[in-house]
């Protein structure tokens, strides 16, 4: 069984996450519900990362040690995090606790992390805050708000004179893959307390809509060109988190995304990152037949290693196992709905 929160404990912070979203968790949303192989598999997956996990609290790619480790400890605490691990709390907390430490370790005066990749810098910035976010938005902790500001502004003045952001902090133009995280990153900051000015929101959505291809229904890398399965999961992912949750483009991305799940895409553990939480918001059927074949899929290809369980780097060789598995179990643990960032 996954060790979760405290009853009262899960009780009082859905009960926080729905006044601050404004909403309870959809009723149809709780008809899928994990059964025990999956929750056995979340349980193994977790182990894995567990052991994982560097004596400094970081995790890093496993086939390329030391590479990533800010977004690599990003990923990894989501996904503790969506299991019900919170810091010192759940039977991994000591892990998060660590995590999240080392990340807050990371926060230089300037609010941008040491230990990054400078070329891709803004991806493992926006993993990062998400998860500082949603655990300052559980502990409240005065010091993890102090650091969040510093990377929050660090977002703010990156985005691009189109709306969108890239690779580093100084980039003039923009695409949707480094947008998703800074949107979901700026919403998860937003719920947690911290203010957000709505021209930054206004101006991602334009961004967004650029990206558009009505004729197709999906949407692409940047303004124009093709779309893609993982560049549409990441940009109506992109549109909910910045509010639009009526926007008929999300109805046309969802039926683009069933049309388009290929596992044998390079990109598609990315693109399932976003594809999950955008199909769950949307709720109802969709999700109930997105979160059925997910988890037929997922349970097919895990490897199993006695107590624990863990994805290979087959979909996507440059990111390795530790990604994957926080990925997968990320999406496998989204019916226990104890992420906010993933609620209306």
């Amino acid at each position: 069984m996954i060790f979760k929160r405290p009853l009262g404990t899960c009780i009082l912070a859905l009960a926080v996450s729905a006044l601050l979203m404004g909403r309870t968790i959809a009723a149809e949303q709780d008809t899928v519900s994990v059964d025990s192989d999956t929750e056995d598999i979340i349980h193994g997956a977790l182990a894995y990362l567990a052991k994982q996990q560097g004596l400094n609290g970081s995790w890093s790619q496993t086939a390329k040690p030391d590479t990533e480790p800010v977004a690599m400890t990003g990923y990894a605490l989501m996904a503790f995090i969506s299991a019900g691990n919170l810091p010192d709390e759940g039977e991994y907390g000591r892990n998060v606790t660590s995590g999240m430490q080392y990340l807050l370790n990371q926060v230089q005066p300037d609010g941008l992390f040491r230990d990054v990749n400078q070329g891709r810098y803004m991806y493992s910035h926006g993993i990062a805050t998400v998860a500082l976010s949603e655990l300052y938005g559980e502990t409240r902790t005065p010091v993890l708000r102090e650091r969040l500001v510093q990377i929050v502004n660090v977002i703010i003045h990156a985005q691009s004179q189109i709306g969108g952001w890239r690779y580093t902090p100084t980039s003039r133009d923009a695409d949707i893959s480094v947008t998703v995280l800074q949107v979901a990153a700026l919403r998860a900051a937003k719920n947690a307390g911290l203010a957000v000015p709505q021209d930054s929101i206004d101006r991602a959505i334009g961004f967004i809509g650029k990206c558009y291809n009505e004729k197709a229904g999906g949407f692409a890398y940047q303004p124009y060109g093709p779309p893609g399965f993982a560049r549409t999961a990441a940009a109506i992912y992109s549109l909910q988190v910045c509010g639009k949750y009526d926007d008929p483009r999300l109805s046309a991305g969802s039926d683009y995304l069933f049309a388009n799940d290929k596992e044998t895409e390079q990109w598609w553990p990315y693109g399932c990152y976003y594809a999950a939480p955008a199909q769950y918001m949307i709720g109802g059927d969709v999700w109930k037949r997105w979160y059925a074949e997910m988890k037929t899929k997922l349970l097919s290809t895990v490897v199993r290693d006695g107590d624990k369980c863990h994805w290979d780097e087959v979909h996507s060789r440059a990111l390795g196992p530790v990604y994957e598995t926080a990925v997968f179990t990320t999406i496998l643990a989204m019916p226990y709905h104890y992420i906010p960032l993933y609620q209306r």
